[in-house]
């Protein structure tokens, strides 16, 4: 069987940066420069890259030599094809841009042509970052320390290992490390597991990954900022005002609360400007001067104040935090030139190290009674968080139950997953002072809710204006759940057009794990015996049979075996590239609500996975076998589903083969 192979990179946001025309052209620019060894050097750059389009007539060949050079100090290092196409991109944005300065490139919106980049201050940041946080990692100890003047870190994370560790590093146990190909040398089949295992769990503690690659990854913002709020640091109730009350503060992002606690602190050493942002309010060095003197009076100093240049003043304070342990993630420089991202990395460490706060015990009394949620509703209240912020909405959701207050998150929801169902005219976007309006918006929400047919019985706006925390998550469920059954129904090879059921979901669960020779199944989603893992292992197994690890799993005899096999399901499905919010715990306990979830994401991604791939095979194929083909379809709805994610497994097999990618076990 032939079949076509296009040129194929290792790194999926790298791929889909250019089409098979560009990474043809490319490759063959590429391989003309491979000397009798069979290596480019650096060396050999400048002559090629000079005449690619974007490049050609902007820069000169001595030109691109010298910015090399600033990279690579030895000349004569061998450069792969993927490092010669990310130096293309950097070409390519310096070339658009006046004032863009040598940077290296990251990634870059699918949908436009815009480069978006990071400085090499940033990338020193970084650097330092995994160094102090991951050198004795078993596997990675030996490829660090990185040395941040080349571009070691993004060789590195070509592999994926490295981003999937961070996850772990901001937020421990995110990642079941069991679920991470650690090879030495992947084929492009596992690097493209570990990256997808990467941005589903990075979805999975709040990054932003719409249209965007690793960067919040890689500069351990969600560490930083984790413990930024009301739950993990309860004396943050100091900063709550008479006139304000705890909600406020609670639905503010973490980095509003780190300038409010900035600016509470500033106040206290009679600091008059008020601090709005990490960048141009900070320059000139006064403000952190200040805050340092009131946090640490005992390291206090007038020296960095009376000082008139900016760049010493902020060497004084960097010498000033070292005092209170803070790391050097940030340089006199990056202060001056108002580093956004560097300067909230350091004021976070600040917070960190020492927040200036006092205990009282009656402030904090009262934000615990505002955060009393028992524990089911704490772990609905993130999933449905964290699912709406993966969603790519224009407003990023920090409390849920303060947020969805105003109507205005969940109309574009709304519009999201059914678009068109929201008549903008009649929405108030916020800041919203007038009541009125925010039940304006939350009756439509209920209106467009009952057009989709959702159990909303008795139910007002006003009720969730009012924060009724059992109305909104039931609606929020029945939004979740009708958005997966939505995507299963535009499966046309699957239903038809019909109506997809929960019913549906179970039978193929059921269906797909027996197909596999396996004798475990469901009888519903509340089924106890699915606390220890194995059926839902099986079917993972079943939909690709290299993807479980046999020898990793537990029986599930007892909780700390079951908690062990609910963990790698998590990162299996993720791995795969199945999107999900959910706990351990709600395995465990069985949630029958996350279960559903759990079965039709890996439902969705086997039946809107293996078409495409079955098609491409499809077509190299004989009419007679076509014929054949089409003759074993049945008519049954879920024999349908189950008999093409089994013809679409194989298929998958033989095209990875093809493209040298063989399926093995881990």
């Amino acid at each position: 069987m032939s079949s076509f192979v296009g040129v194929l990179v290792s790194d999926p946001w790298l791929q889909s940066q250019f089409t098979q025309v560009e990474l043809r052209n490319l490759s063959s620019q590429y391989n003309s420069l491979k000397s009798q060894s069979g290596q480019v050097t650096v060396s050999d750059l400048p002559p090629v890259l000079t005449k690619l389009k974007g490049i050609a007539g902007v820069h000169t060949e001595k030109d691109v030599r010298a910015t090399l050079e600033d990279t690579y100090p030895d000349m004569t290092h061998e450069i792969d094809f993927e490092s010669f196409l990310r130096e293309y991109l950097n070409f390519q944005g310096q070339a658009k841009g006046a004032g863009y300065k040598r940077t290296t490139s990251i990634l870059r919106q699918s949908t436009t042509t815009n480069l978006h980049v990071i400085s090499e201050s940033e990338k020193a940041s970084y650097v330092e970052h995994i160094n102090n946080h991951l050198a004795e990692d078993p596997f990675l100890k030996n490829y660090l320390p990185i040395s941040p003047k080349t571009n070691q870190l993004f060789e590195l994370a070509k592999d994926g290992v490295l981003l999937c560790k961070l996850i772990n590093v901001a937020v421990p146990g995110t990642i079941d490390e069991r679920a991470i190909n650690t090879k030495k040398v992947l084929n492009p089949w596992e690097r493209n597991e570990n990256h997808t295992l990467c941005l589903n769990s990075a979805k999975a503690i709040g990054c932003t990954v719409v249209n965007i690659g690793t960067q919040d990854l890689v500069e351990g913002r969600i560490q930083l900022l984790a413990d930024v709020n009301l739950k993990k640091t309860p004396e943050l109730v100091e900063l709550v005002e008479e006139n304000q009350d705890v909600e406020e503060l609670m639905s503010l992002a973490p980095e509003k609360v780190l300038l409010k606690w900035m600016n509470f602190q500033l106040k206290k050493a009679g600091y008059k400007k008020e601090v709005t942002n990490f960048s141009t309010d900070l320059k000139d060095g006064e403000a952190y001067a200040h805050l340092l003197n009131v946090l640490a009076p005992e390291h206090s100093t007038n020296a960095t104040l009376e000082t008139q240049d900016p760049t010493t003043r902020a060497q004084l304070v960097l010498q000033q935090a070292e005092k209170l342990d803070c790391k050097r993630y940030i340089s006199a420089k990056d202060i001056v030139e108002g580093s956004t991202n560097l300067n909230l990395t350091f004021v976070a460490h600040i917070f960190h190290q020492r927040n200036g706060l006092t205990v009282d015990n009656e402030k904090i009394s009262m934000a615990e009674h505002a955060l009393d949620d028992d524990t089911e509703t704490s772990r609905e209240e993130r999933c449905f968080r964290l699912w709406i912020n993966s969603l790519g909405i224009p407003t990023y959701v920090n409390n849920l139950f303060e947020d969805v207050r105003l109507g205005w998150v969940l109309l574009e929801v709304l519009d999201k997953v059914k678009p068109g169902s929201v008549n903008w005219k009649l929405a108030t976007k916020p800041p919203i002072k007038m009541p009125f309006k925010k039940v304006e918006n939350c009756n439509q929400v209920v209106e467009i809710g009952k057009e989709l047919n959702f159990s909303l019985v008795n139910v007002a706006g006003n009720d969730m204006v009012q924060g009724n925390k059992k109305l909104i998550l039931a609606f929020l469920w029945q939004l979740m759940r009708f958005t997966m059954l939505q995507l299963l129904r535009n499966l046309r090879s699957f239903s038809q057009g019909r109506e997809i059921t929960d019913a549906d979901i179970l039978n193929w669960a059921n269906k797909k794990v027996k197909s596999a020779g396996k004798s475990s199944q469901m009888d519903s989603f509340k089924d106890k015996s699915l606390s220890n893992g194995i059926f839902f292992l099986e079917l993972l197994s079943a939909v690709e049979p290299r993807v479980v690890d046999w020898s990793v799993v537990t029986k599930g005899e007892n909780d700390e075996d079951k908690n062990m096999n609910a963990t790698y399901i998590i990162s299996v499905a993720r791995k795969l590239g199945c999107s999900i919010f959910l706990l351990p715990e709600d395995i465990l306990e069985v949630n029958p609500k996350m279960i559903l979830i759990l079965t039709a994401s890996i439902m969705y991604w086997s039946l809107q996975k293996k078409p495409s791939q079955l098609a491409s095979v499809e077509q190299d194929k004989t009419s007679n076998e076509s014929s054949t083909a089409q003759d074993a379809s049945t008519d049954n709805l879920a024999d349908k589903a189950s008999n093409l994610s089994v013809n679409a497994t194989s298929a998958s097999s033989e095209e990875a083969e093809e493209q040298g990618a063989t399926p093995q076990a881990q």
